[in-house]
């Protein structure tokens, strides 16, 4: 956890009791350079740990703000979260040269505040060995059904109990709540807000709360928080087999794939058939013995990017296809005894995801397999459904559909068509319920996260935030071939 050499108090008095009235002091942000780079200002403040309870336990919120490059044509502030949930925003306004255009960082203050729970806002953090344990998530008994409820309830508990009254009020609703505080902080009257991912989510539930806040509004890979649980199950996992798919449509065209010409889906058949024997080893780390949840988390993380050029590698070495060479196995991490671990504590607070028992979990795991024979259920989604199984804290924020309230500005929604982890058909599904606001920008290519990956993107965005220009219907970006380096 990193210092900071300013700390900002925050004293907030919304929606008190009469009994307990007392005058509002308005939010004041002093700014000091930040250790980690001169040129981002950083700071903290102080917000309710319930907002329920303003006079209650309070939290610690961590804030960054890379000022525009060009003062004379400031437009205001950008407020940026990268997703996760567990992303920094800190660390991504730190990074936010290498990600946003040029043109964007004269027009925009790059703000990013880590939400409630992550990096350096008061950060739900639990031991380190109870997280490395973590049960497989392709339950395939009632007595491992049992254990992973065993094991969420242990950790919900270790967590709590190192994480002081931040844990139990990390829902996106509350984190909505913080972003209009470090807007009155700041002192604009309305902000720009870019979410990323989990950070859509973010975007999606301000907009509908404090519509006459918002300036501009982009998301870049979209959460649909209407999804039920077949829903949520079934798309998502579509998305990751989709992204399979194109892998090895990848490798059949282009030279640079180390097993072109071989069968992938074979070769990954033999490498699941060795995961349940156990017998396949992790090919850079051979201490390390994968299942198939972690062989199909390998391929999820890959397509990300995409990263198809290492991936192909991986396969190939994992399954002996490659003369033998020695690899150093890296060194052992250092010993951690507490880490962040936010994920649980999130998700299980923003999704309704009821399982029945051991029956039903397998009746949906058994459905999944057979519409996606390779990943057999998206990781992410298993890490949602799976992982929140037990948790003894009721989801604050549960799904439903997003209302338009008046007043809403132009909102930009960009999708990838062959995103494996927030499908394409939730960034439509999201349009369609803002619509008639929403604009809906498509990539045909790959990846999740494309701002970044697109110069057509880029620009289109680009020109809404500036310019607030509108994106007519039907407009789309063209593919970009990944690079052996992992980016078009």
């Amino acid at each position: 956890m990193r210092a900071f050499a300013v700390t900002v108090l925050l004293l907030l008095t919304y929606a008190v009791p009469p009994a307990q009235a007392r005058e509002v002091t308005p939010p004041v942000i002093l700014w000091a350079r930040c250790p980690e780079d001169a040129t981002v200002q950083c700071g903290t403040m102080r917000v309710p740990a319930d907002w329920a309870d303003p006079y209650g336990p309070t939290i610690l919120l961590t804030i960054a703000r890379r000022p525009a490059t060009d003062p004379k044509q400031r437009l205001g502030a950008l407020l940026v979260n990268p997703g996760g949930p567990g992303g920094s925003a800190v660390d991504f306004t730190f990074d936010a040269t290498t990600f946003f255009s040029a043109e964007l960082r004269k027009h925009f203050d790059i703000v990013g505040m880590d939400p409630r729970g992550v990096g350096r806002s008061s950060p739900v953090l639990c031991s380190q060995d109870l997280v490395d344990a973590k049960p497989n998530p392709l339950v395939t008994s009632e007595r491992d059904y049992l254990a992973v409820i065993g094991y969420n309830r242990r950790l919900a508990a270790d967590c709590a109990a190192r994480s002081g009254p931040v844990f139990g009020h990390v829902d996106t609703l509350s984190v909505v709540r913080d972003v209009e505080a470090v807007r009155v902080a700041l002192g604009d009257e309305k902000i720009s807000f870019y979410g990323a991912s989990y950070g859509s989510l973010i975007g999606e539930q301000y907009a509908e709360r404090y519509p006459q806040r918002l300036r501009a509004l982009v998301l870049d890979g979209v959460m649909d928080h209407s999804a039920g649980l077949a829903t949520f199950l079934i798309q998502e996992t579509a998305a990751a087999q989709d992204s399979f798919d194109e892998f090895v449509k990848w490798c059949a065209r282009d030279a640079q794939c180390v097993l072109r010409g071989r069968d992938i889906p074979a070769l990954w058949a033999t490498l699941v058939a060795r995961a349940k024997a156990g017998t396949l080893r992790n090919p850079y780390d051979k201490a390390d013995k994968l299942n198939v949840a972690d062989l199909a988390e390998a391929a999820f993380a890959a397509f990300y990017e995409p990263q198809w050029y290492s991936f192909a590698y991986y396969l190939k070495d994992a399954a002996g296809l490659t003369a033998k060479r020695r690899i150093a196995p890296p060194p052992p991490p250092p010993s951690v005894d507490i880490t962040d671990h936010s994920f649980p504590a999130v998700i299980c607070s923003d999704w309704y995801l009821p399982i029945t028992g051991f029956r039903d979990l397998r009746r949906r795991l058994d459905i999944l397999a057979g519409r996606a024979p390779q990943m057999l259920a998206s990781p992410l989604a298993l890490a949602a459904t799976v992982g929140c199984l037990g948790w003894p804290v009721a989801p604050a924020n549960p799904q439903r559909p997003l209302v338009v309230p008046p007043g809403s500005p132009p909102m930009l929604l960009i999708g990838s068509r062959h995103d494996p982890a927030t499908a394409y058909i939730w960034a439509q599904r999201v349009a369609h319920q803002l619509r008639p606001v929403a604009d809906l920008l498509t990539y045909e290519g790959w990846g999740h996260v494309v701002y970044n990956r697109s110069p057509c993107v880029a620009a289109a965005a680009d020109a809404y935030l500036i310019s607030l220009k509108h994106t007519p219907p039907g407009t789309a970006c063209p593919a970009i071939e990944p690079s052996p380096f992992g980016v078009g």
